[in-house]
């Protein structure tokens, strides 16, 4: 169940990425190593963060949900600053 939780956050984690990744923000365009290439980094770093949550979940961290419910919560708020053009 932990596991299933972690990934329902990691597809809004995905859908926030990309969205703030199309939003054409002049923070994207910024930092085109980062942002670049359809924005490979940074959606293969919120993969790695995704994999690695599940993993830990998978393996008995029922804690995990918390550090990444968090993790989740920081990338809504940021995402939401950025596409409501309050930063």
């Amino acid at each position: 169940m932990i596991v299933a939780i972690i990934f329902a956050l990691g597809i809004a984690n995905f859908a926030l990425n990309r969205a703030v990744l199309d939003s054409g923000h002049e923070l994207v365009a910024q930092f085109p190593g980062l942002f670049g290439g359809k924005g490979m980094v940074s959606l293969g770093f919120e993969f790695a963060v995704l994999l690695a949550a599940m993993l830990f979940a998978a393996n008995g961290s029922p804690g995990v949900i918390w550090a990444y419910a968090i993790y989740s919560g920081a990338n809504g708020v940021a995402a939401w600053l950025v596409l409501s053009q309050r930063i």
